[in-house]
């Protein structure tokens, strides 16, 4: 499996010019116009609610960055994670990409020649500040394209109280522990044991933790695709068979379950446990759920790595507003403007310096466990220019392996020829 581990979740990467004031990117592209400039970003909702929506974070940096900087402006659209990539992709198409668009995937844009480079853009401070392995993640062929805003990891969450009741001491640590455990929730009268999203909002991730808690993953160490292991094929016979199957997943059809839905459902109280990411617990503490986190079960123990995500920020060439992006990315990669987000949404920072601030705050405590899974966690493969449609593929059949009937080695084997056929011709 391609690996894409945070291994310098310490300052060790950060550049003795991190330090020097004023220092600016240097690039072959000179091109930006000196008057009056709006900047277009699209960005992605971490909010669960209106209250709560992206939308605000940006409306905040974007006026502050305005106050400081006169003659720039900055109009962010803020998109569900459900519809962002397919309205960047349809801008792009459309001949009006916008200057700084922030989604899950950036390598196939850089293959077409679309976007800048970092070091096109940003500051060599701000370059010189991100952590290194994450940064490495946005690279193609060597050369970094995608930036980082965010990062997150996954755990197996599940609810103390219905644990309590029905009779569960602690968290299953494999698989056969986690359907013991799913029966006895559901025998208490618990509405859905396990939660199981594999809904078109964020299955890739789901399917890729299974994946990678059954021995397998999307790719190799060589970094070319195994959709269609044996192993991952085991996997969702498995999920098939001994959790959908049993009736452990609740009365709702997985393929039609988005991640949202499951969190949502959690926060009610009706789901004994799920894998989630740092944002729900929030989500469940406000509404009063005691939860508890552990590493994701295994086949045989432990699951032996889990995932690590990092949602990336890229810049498009069409408008010619390179100087004015690397001013705005700058500002947005200041200290204050990082700890801001990743503090509202309960997530994992990308720049050292603000991981260092977190780590060394009691008041992040709940979020220590998280990096540290970060040490063995696993990435998508974004480099791979296939892999955004890849994971369309993936949101639009896998759904369907562990319905009544379903067919994961028929379904994973056309996922696989597709993804292998994209490969060939991009390359």
């Amino acid at each position: 499996m391609q690996r894409r581990r945070f291994l310098g979740l310490t300052t060790a990467g950060v550049a003795a010019v991190a330090t020097t004031p004023g220092l600016t990117a240097c690039g072959s592209d000179g091109s930006g116009s000196d008057g009056d400039v709006t900047l277009k970003v699209v960005a992605a909702d971490y909010g669960d609610s209106t209250a709560n929506s992206s939308q605000k974070y940006w409306n905040k940096v974007a006026r502050a960055f305005e106050a400081k900087n006169g003659g720039l402006k900055v109009d962010v659209k803020v998109y569900s994670w459900t519809e962002v990539d397919r309205r960047v992709a349809e801008m792009v198409k459309n001949g009006q990409a916008p200057d700084i668009a922030q989604i899950g995937a950036y390598a196939d844009y850089a293959a077409q020649g679309k976007l800048y480079r970092a070091d096109e853009m940003l500051s060599i401070p701000t370059q010189a500040g991100f952590i290194t392995s994450i940064a490495h993640a946005g690279e193609v062929r060597r050369v970094q394209y995608g930036v980082p805003f965010v990062a997150s990891a996954r755990l197996l969450f599940y609810n103390k109280k219905l644990f309590d009741r029905a009779g569960i001491s602690s968290a299953p640590t494999d698989w056969d522990e986690l359907k013991e455990a799913a029966v006895r929730l559901k025998a208490s009268g618990v509405k859905i044991p396990y939660g199981l999203p594999l809904g078109p909002e964020e299955c890739q991730a789901e399917t890729m933790m299974w994946m990678l808690s059954g021995g397998g993953g999307y790719t190799d160490t060589n970094g070319s695709y195994t959709i269609d292991s044996n192993e991952n094929i085991e996997t969702f016979e498995w999920l098939r068979d001994e959790l959908v199957g049993a009736g452990l997943t609740g009365p709702g059809s997985p393929a039609r379950t988005n991640r949202q839905d499951a969190f949502d459902a959690f926060a009610r109280g009706e789901v004994g446990m799920l894998n989630g990411h740092p944002t729900l617990m929030q989500q469940a503490s406000g509404h009063d759920i005691s939860y508890g986190t552990a590493p994701l079960p295994g086949r045989r123990g432990k699951s032996p790595s889990t995932m690590g995500v990092a949602d990336w920020l890229m810049a498009f060439r069409q408008n010619g507003h390179r100087k004015e992006i690397g001013k705005f990315l700058d500002f947005v990669y200041t200290e204050n403007n990082v700890l801001d987000f990743v503090t509202e949404y309960d997530l994992l920072p990308v720049t050292t310096a603000v991981e260092q601030t977190m780590l060394g705050d009691r008041e992040y405590k709940r979020l220590w466990r998280f990096l540290d899974e970060l040490e063995s966690a696993e990435f998508y493969p974004a480099d791979k220019t296939s892999w955004a449609e890849v994971s369309k593929l993936i949101k639009q059949k896998i759904g369907s392996t562990v319905a009544k009937g379903g067919d994961p080695a028929s379904v994973l084997g056309q996922i696989q020829r597709e993804a292998d056929a994209m490969e060939n011709a991009g390359a």
